[in-house]
């Protein structure tokens, strides 16, 4: 077939495409319209909707095992040439950066000194106007430029290095993906950043360097212009994703031939709803401490046809399935599955190697 930029179908495409949608169980009569309207004008795979992408494709190998092992080999034979990695802040954990929700450890479980009336209020843009100090307290703490990347973010650039990444999509504000070198373009700061930042009235525009400074001086940081207050670019409860968000999961998902989650507890919306954007037959790797986004055992082969379907069409993850030979799963801390996995792949001491390369901290 023709290259995805120059999607010309000659004859010789055209029988590939019959090839493909043969494999894929469709009927003569369907693979036949299917040609018919690429006979009539259709010259760019840009112009092709979700599910023609998805009818042509070829379908993905099984994993021979869901583990670390079945996704390692599954990535040597050369079917995994497209990986979305999908992460949250269990992945910074081991860099010092606490998450959100574990008990005893989690931010929202620390939050006593800032005498909030509920922890989500640190990340509420109406509480923010009132009191924004605990949030500048708290921006302190969290920084970028303070901590060192973990395996985890030297693995995904692993992954870029390696041809593999297609985009890092992360909820986390950190910024450690860029400090550990994956490009920028090849990721997506799903709750934003503090790489921009502007004012909550006016909207002018600010360098991250005039928010660090009044963060570091135990200052509050406010707009030249109006007065008002200035805020880094992290979505806030009830504030709107980055546009980058919904243009890269629209335009990824559908390509994507392996899907890795990592560190989250996949409660949030509407990140957690992407395990369900890749097609129904791409393999899927969940490392967590926790099993999370997981649907039940199935339901008895003579319970109701509308449970049954329920089901089979869940986008959730079917580790409860014997049947299942899709989605892969590692419990236990990110680090550890990564290790395991780049040492299954014998990337373990390029891994290393990065990972022990000199780190000097931002200054204050």
């Amino acid at each position: 077939m023709s290259s995805e930029g120059d999607f010309r179908v000659a004859e010789s495409d055209l029988e590939e495409i019959r090839r493909m949608a043969k494999e894929r169980g469709c009927s003569d009569k369907e693979i036949e319209e299917m040609i018919e309207d690429f006979k009539k004008g259709m010259t760019s795979v840009d112009s092709l909707t979700r599910e023609e992408r998805n009818f042509l494709k070829s379908p993905p190998k099984p994993l021979e095992t869901t583990d670390i092992a079945g996704v390692a080999k599954y990535i040597a034979e050369g079917h995994a040439k497209n990986i979305i990695v999908m992460c949250g802040a269990g992945i910074s954990v081991s860099a010092g950066i606490p998450d959100f929700r574990t008990p005893g450890t989690g931010l929202y479980y620390n939050l006593q000194k800032y005498n909030l009336p509920r922890p989500e209020c640190l990340f509420t843009l109406d509480y923010f106007r009132e009191n924004p100090k605990p949030f500048f307290e708290f921006a302190k703490c969290l920084y970028p430029g303070q901590y060192h990347p973990t395996l985890v973010h030297y693995f995904i650039r692993l992954l870029h290095q390696h041809g593999l990444l297609l985009r890092n999509f992360t909820q986390n504000i950190d910024t450690l993906e860029e400090v550990a070198g994956i490009p920028r373009d090849k990721c997506v700061f799903c709750h934003g950043s503090f790489a921009e930042a502007h004012c909550i009235k006016c909207g002018k525009e600010y360098t991250p360097k005039f928010v660090r400074d009044k963060v570091f001086a135990n200052e509050i940081a406010t707009c030249e212009s109006c007065g008002s207050y200035v805020k880094p670019d992290i979505v806030f409860f009830g504030e709107k994703l980055p546009g980058e968000f919904f243009e890269k999961s629209d335009e990824d998902f559908p390509k994507c031939d392996l899907l890795i989650v990592m560190g989250t507890s996949l409660k949030v919306q509407p990140f957690a709803s992407l395990i369900g954007m890749v097609s129904d037959d791409v393999p899927r790797l969940l490392i967590n401490m926790e099993v999370v986004g997981a649907k039940p055992a199935p339901p008895p082969a003579d319970a109701p046809e509308q449970e049954l379907f329920a089901y089979r069409t869940s986008p959730l993850f079917a580790f409860n399935d014997p049947e299942n030979r899709r989605d892969a799963l590692f419990k236990g801390p990110c680090d550890d599955g990564i290790i395991a996995l780049a040492k299954a792949l014998g990337w373990d001491k390029e891994l290393q190697e990065m990972f022990e390369a000199p780190f000097t901290p931002t200054s204050a």
